[in-house]
């Protein structure tokens, strides 16, 4: 189920990624012509992508609800320096969603 969601959201993120552009590729701001490129598309593809997994990590962690809604708002507001602060400042192992289940005896 969740390769599925994975695989049709990385699908939609390549398909809208490689769209090609409508007009000749340049727009007029202000009497001057701004170009762009596929640098920055591919960049923002790839920490778009880098975005949710780390919301998908917060999601299945064992935090408390509070917490995942703090995490997942950095990183969509701050989707680079978020995913940054989240691998950096997170302790990511003390929340692992297996890591406080003790077996019953």
């Amino acid at each position: 189920m969740l390769q599925n969601t994975l695989l049709s959201i990385l699908t939609l993120c390549l398909t809208l990624a490689s769209a090609a552009p409508v007009s000749d590729g340049t727009f007029k701001v202000a009497g001057n012509n701004v170009g762009y490129g596929t640098g920055g598309g591919i960049a923002g593809l790839i920490i778009l992508i880098l975005d949710i997994i780390v919301i998908i990590e917060v999601l299945q962690s064992n935090r408390p609800a509070s917490h995942k809604v703090l995490w997942i708002l950095v990183v969509l507001l701050f989707p680079l320096i978020g995913m940054i602060l989240y691998f950096l400042f997170s302790n990511r192992a003390a929340h692992k969603s297996g890591g406080s289940y003790e077996p019953i005896p």
